[in-house]
Order: structure tokens, then C-alpha cells, then sequence
């Protein structure tokens, strides 16, 4: 028997099939081969089709049982992981209204930030614990003011992964911790945020039902199952956005426990069980998977965007052989801890939350032209991203935010030893590198709650476990570095 786990990003669909008794990962594929298109017909607008995602996870779900040669009877359940703050809008009918507005789309920024102040700041940060800022609820309200025939159609809003399950299932249901990715719920009152949907002047029988994160969500009916190629009656088990999904593939749910993500953009998704923020909008507060009233698990969000696309966009420019990374890491071992006092500022992908959505851009500083070389701006580089995710743990940690452990998967800037060494060592925190996906974690989420893993920390280390960094005991040169970066980085800022 057999557990299927989705994806549902903005570029593909990735779907995972994990064995229902061992928990091993079996397959992962994706679709399309190519990026799925993001129609963008202004500047800051970025919106996809739905039912194209739809279509995509039924070539996948047919793919996986084809390729393993397995029926659709052996397929216990399904898990669904998806790219968070979207919105999705249908009608009475349960028809698409209009393309779904994902999460890098920006046109209700000024929205959210009239609803800060609005509502008051106080009030967001002790209720909703973010500003309504960019997210769903924003999102609907900016098809509210402008465009108000389309809005009047809609029976129901959900998030990208609450449509897959729907289009399953022909139910329409979300979960707390998808609504508060939205800013749509109230974490004193343990309900719909009546304060953000009041302000926006927003019906609240819009707002689907709430089912258990971990729970029969509902069942795949009988034209999903034509359409997906599943049993009708397959339970849809799970549901999660990327990030707090991301985390879970990880065996990160308890406080003082961190996922990190070191890929175009840095995410550091660290578990709390404080309903309180003191940093404000410099990072986001969501109800994680496992979050209850009870024993809260909040997931702080802090996301660096200058992070991996700088190395990237280095790699480009040195235009070095086949395997560029692998190349770049050699060199940037050639030369000693703090590069000569060469400094990268990596900050040059946008705004950046943790400066108050500041523009900084990307600096290199301090050259000197009889001694820096290639080696030196590859090390640089590694160590100014490193730097930049030092400087947000740093910000966690002023969020009263304990890090006691943190975890990455294998697919990023955290397989370069230079780069997790430096890490590491400044924090003095070991860093676990973990072999899974998102899709893994979705698959293995919803055998957790079909209770066919009787240990899921054991399931994550038997199956992902692949090494650790640890911090290097002579830690004053790494220290000496990382302030001269500091004090370039503020020097910046100011």
C-alpha cells in the first residue's frame, strides 16, 4: 500500500509516492518538464490558471501509477502541500471565476498596509500576529474594489491547495493554518478574523469550512477519480503550505526547532509556541501543522530574498564550466575565512522584510585590486548569504524565538560545507542535512494521519538522514568577519 503526495508549486506539480508500512520515498516526478507559465498583464501582477494546476496533478497522479505499476487500490491516501498566500475564487457552481492570484503577485501591497493601520497595529500583531500586508485576504479585498462583477460571483475563496483538494473531492473546505497564511485568522479568539474581514467589508460565508489539518478532509468522488485516475473514496488526509510543509518533511514541529531553506530566496521557518511578536513585519507568524489552541506551534517566517540568486547570478557572469557550483566552492576554499576582507551585501532580489521592506541592493566592498582575485569574490559570496541568514537568526532571536536545532533538506546552498560551516559556527548551533521534498513530506503527512507510521521523527531520520555540521571550535575569525560584514551591511542601511 501506498500514500500520494502533491506539490503544488508555481512552477510545477511534484507528486511522491511513499510506501504505506517502510515509509520510503519510492518515486517523485514532475509536471510539466517545462515551468508552467505565470501571466503577468501588469507590472506587479502575477496570476496562473487553476485548472491548469488541476491538470497537472492528474498527469501526475496517472504517471505514478503507470510508472510504478501499481492500481489505484493500493493508494491509501493523499497529502497536499501548495505555494501559500494564493487565492482562488469559484462560484455557486463551483467554476473557476477568474486566474488565481499567487503569491509573488504584489498589487494589494497598499491594501494590507491601509489595514494596518487601520485596524491597528496592536490589534493585528495580537490577533492575527501579522499585518494583513500582501496576503489572501488583501487579495480579495483588491477583487472587491476593482472588480466588483467578479467578486459578486463568488460562493467561496480558497488557497491554491484547498482548490486541489476540491477539485478531488467536489467539497470545499480550508484549515486554521491556511487561513492564518491569509491573515484570516484570530488566534485570541480561535476563529475566522472577524477584524480583517469586517474591515474589508468581506461576507464571512465566504470563508469555507475548517477541517483538521491531519484528518478525512474529505474523499475523492466520483469524477475526481475519473478525472485523476485515483479510487473514488480515497481520503484526502493532509493539507499544508510549502513552508510549514517544508518543515514537517523535516521533523520540524517542536519549539526551538528550525527549517531553513538556502535557495533563490532564504527561508527560515523556525517553531514557536509564543502567540507574541515583537519584530513586526520583519517577519510572519503562522499556525503550523500542528498547531492547536491548546499547545500552540507557531511557524516564524523570516525570508531573505537576496540569498541563492546572487550565486547564481555569479555563477552566470564567471561563466565557468559544467558543474559551476562545485567549481565555485573549490575556489572559494583557496582562500582563507573572511575572503581578505572582501564583503558581498547579497540583497539585490527587492525589498527586503527584514530591512522594513527596504531596497538595498547588492554591494561589493573593500577591494583591493593587488590581492582579490576570482577565489576571493566565490568566497565572498558563500559567506555574504551565510551572513545574511546569521543576521535573520539574529532577528529570531530578538522575537524571543529559541534555535536549538535546525534542519535543511539537500537541494540548496546548505550542501556547500563553506557555506553551512559558516552558519553553523556562528550560531554554535549544529545544522542536519536531510535527503526529502516537499512532495515526500506531503505523502508521509497523510500516512501520519492514517496513523500508519507509528514514529515519524524515526520514519524522517531512518529514511533523509544524510550529515551534520557542526561549528568549528576556533570561532574568532569567523566572528571578526561577520561584524566587518555587519558594519559594511549598516553602514548601507544608513
Amino acid at each position: 500500500m501506498f500514500y500520494i503526495g502533491f506539490d503544488i508549486g508555481s512552477s510545477s506539480v511534484k507528486a511522491s509516492l511513499v510506501d504505506g508500512i517502510t515509509a520510503k520515498a519510492v518515486c517523485t516526478i514532475q509536471e510539466p518538464a517545462k515551468e508552467m507559465q505565470i501571466i503577468s498583464d501588469h507590472a506587479l501582477w502575477a496570476e496562473q490558471n487553476p485548472n491548469m494546476w488541476w491538470n497537472h496533478v492528474c498527469n501526475a497522479s496517472k504517471r505514478l501509477l503507470k510508472e510504478n505499476n501499481i492500481t489505484n487500490k493500493q493508494i491509501k491516501g493523499v497529502g497536499i502541500a501548495y505555494q501559500m498566500h494564493g487565492l482562488v475564487t469559484v462560484d455557486s457552481d463551483g467554476e473557476v471565476i477568474r486566474n488565481a492570484i499567487i503569491w509573488c503577485d504584489s498589487r494589494a501591497v497598499s491594501l494590507g498596509e491601509e489595514a494596518f493601520k487601520q485596524i491597528g497595529e496592536t490589534t493585528c500583531m495580537e490577533h492575527m500576529l501579522n499585518s494583513p500586508a500582501n496576503f489572501t485576504a488583501s487579495k480579495l479585498a483588491w477583487v472587491q474594489r476593482n472588480e466588483p462583477a467578479n467578486y459578486d460571483k463568488i460562493d467561496k475563496f480558497m488557497l491554491p491547495g484547498d482548490f486541489i483538494a476540491y477539485k478531488f473531492s467536489g467539497e470545499i473546505n480550508t484549515t486554521i493554518a491556511g487561513l492564518s497564511e491569509g491573515v484570516l485568522w484570530d488566534f485570541k479568539s480561535s476563529e475566522p478574523a472577524k477584524q480583517v474581514l469586517d474591515h474589508y467589508g468581506i461576507d464571512h460565508s465566504l470563508v469555507p469550512e475548517v477541517v483538521d489539518t491531519f484528518s478525512v478532509q474529505s474523499k475523492v468522488s466520483e469524477k475526481g477519480a475519473l478525472e485523476s485516475g485515483l479510487r473514488k473514496g480515497t481520503p484526502i488526509l493532509y493539507r499544508a503550505g510549502d513552508q510549514p510543509n517544508n518543515a514537517l518533511a523535516l521533523n520540524v514541529l517542536n519549539p526551538g526547532e528550525v527549517a531553513a531553506t538556502g535557495g533563490t530566496s532564504g527561508v527560515l521557518y523556525a517553531i514557536s509556541d509564543n502567540l507574541k511578536s515583537s519584530e513586526g513585519i520583519k517577519l510572519n507568524n503562522f499556525a503550523h501543522v500542528n498547531h492547536t489552541e491548546a499547545a500552540p506551534r507557531i511557524g516564524k517566517l523570516l525570508c531573505i530574498n537576496g540569498a541563492g540568486i546572487q550565486y547564481r547570478w555569479l555563477k552566470d557572469i564567471l561563466n565557468l564550466s559544467k558543474n559551476s557550483y562545485e567549481v565555485m566552492n573549490s575556489h572559494a576554499a583557496e582562500v582563507p575565512v573572511g575572503a581578505d576582507n572582501l564583503q558581498l551585501i547579497p540583497f539585490g532580489n527587492g525589498a527586503e522584510r527584514m530591512f522594513d521592506n527596504k531596497t538595498i541592493g547588492s554591494h561589493l566592498s573593500n577591494i583591493n585590486l593587488n590581492k582579490h582575485t576570482q577565489p576571493h569574490i566565490c568566497r565572498a559570496a558563500l559567506e555574504g548569504i551565510a551572513f545574511s541568514f546569521v543576521y535573520g537568526m539574529e532577528i529570531l532571536k530578538n522575537d524571543h524565538t529559541p534555535i536549538n536545532l535546525i534542519r535543511t533538506g539537500n537541494d540548496n546552498l546548505f550542501r556547500s560545507s563553506i557555506f553551512s560551516n559558516t552558519v553553523a559556527t556562528l550560531i554554535d548551533q549544529e545544522i542536519e542535512l536531510y535527503n526529502t521534498t516537499g512532495a515526500v513530506g506531503a505523502a508521509r503527512a497523510a500516512g501520519m494521519a492514517d496513523k500508519a507510521f507509528d514514529n515519524f521523527s524515526t520514519v524522517v531520520t531512518n529514511n533523509d538522514y544524510l550529515k551534520t555540521f557542526k561549528p568549528i571550535k576556533e570561532k574568532a575569525v569567523y566572528t571578526k568577519a561577520y561584524e566587518r560584514w555587519k558594519a559594511t551591511l549598516h553602514k548601507i542601511l544608513n
